[in-house]
């Protein structure tokens, strides 16, 4: 086996639903404020009683169940997360537990937003090199919790949710080469910090480097796969915000692709929202078994990685 493919994908959002009406309620703002800025509707909140590996565990669970794998085939755990509260046991094992996986290997990786990606490589990366049989790669994030409802810049942004891929062993690379990297120096243009964390951000610094930065970056990662942009069927960016999603997906110049808007209904859900994004255009039949798909994310730590995928 010279590749790795992804071989499933599943995705779980929590019940309640927070519409801009129910915000416009709790902040001075409005319908038409939110989606003019941002282009998001609705996005899901998770209860107090719903913590970040209870959301990621429901997301793996359907991805091994459309795999048609049982937990002991897993032997690579990594938890793409940047809301975990505790320190040890990490989400990682939490997740392992909860589904009762023996004795994996089991990483937490926080690169916020880009951080479903750059698990996705890592495990491309274990399962080529042998050290791993298959994987479950998970983006969960639980926002809600890092938020200051009472912010209007930052609150109408944000949502919870966990989208999981099983990755293995493949005769071909079906995983492309990962493009990654950062820009330590404005790591605070995005931030999650103090007591209790917050999430906080200077919304004009990330827009004006993700419309005019990423779009040649993009198209590299299309490049180290060998294909053009118009080549792609599908484009799952960050859901960030439609305002960045919808340049963006233009200067990369993907002009045959589905480009995944899940944000609208979703929010922003930090590392959870491309494999969110992802497994919900497969359930809907929008791109198909071997499709081309960029998976890009960016965002906190101003880091970035993407590469192009076979749709399962």
């Amino acid at each position: 086996m010279n590749g790795s493919r992804i071989a499933a994908v599943g995705h779980y959002q929590p019940a309640k639903v927070l519409t801009n009406e129910d915000l416009a309620g709790m902040v001075d703002t409005s319908d038409e404020w939110i989606t003019s800025r941002v282009g998001i509707r609705t996005r899901h909140i998770a209860g107090p009683d719903e913590p970040v590996d209870e959301l990621a565990a429901h997301a793996a669970a359907k991805a091994l169940a459309a795999a048609g794998l049982a937990p002991g085939d897993i032997d690579l755990v990594l938890v793409a997360t940047s809301t975990a509260i505790d320190r040890s046991p990490n989400m990682a094992a939490r997740v392992a537990a909860r589904l009762g996986i023996p004795s994996p290997a089991a990483m937490d990786v926080n690169v916020v937003c880009a951080g479903f990606t750059h698990a996705l490589a890592t495990a491309d990366h274990a399962v080529r090199a042998g050290a791993a049989a298959r994987a479950l790669v998970i983006g969960a994030d639980k926002m809600s919790d890092v938020t200051d409802w009472s912010d209007r810049t930052t609150c109408v942004l944000v949502g919870d949710g966990a989208g999981a891929a099983v990755v293995e062993a493949a005769e071909e690379a079906r995983i492309g080469p990962v493009l990654w990297g950062s820009v330590p120096e404005m790591g605070h243009a995005v931030r999650i910090e103090g007591q209790p964390a917050r999430f906080a951000q200077e919304g004009q610094s990330v827009y004006r480097w993700a419309t005019t930065q990423l779009p040649a970056i993009a198209r590299r990662a299309c490049e180290r796969a060998g294909l053009a942009p118009e080549d792609l069927a599908g484009v799952v960016l960050h859901q960030a915000n439609l305002r960045i999603i919808e340049p963006l997906a233009l200067k990369i110049g993907a002009v045959n692709a589905v480009v995944a808007r899940d944000v609208a209904e979703s929010g922003n859900t930090s590392a959870a929202s491309i494999p969110l994004a992802l497994s919900k255009l497969v359930e809907q039949g929008r791109i198909s078994t071997g499709d081309p798909v960029l998976l890009f994310g960016f965002g906190g730590n101003l880091s970035y990685a993407g590469q192009v995928v076979r749709c399962p």
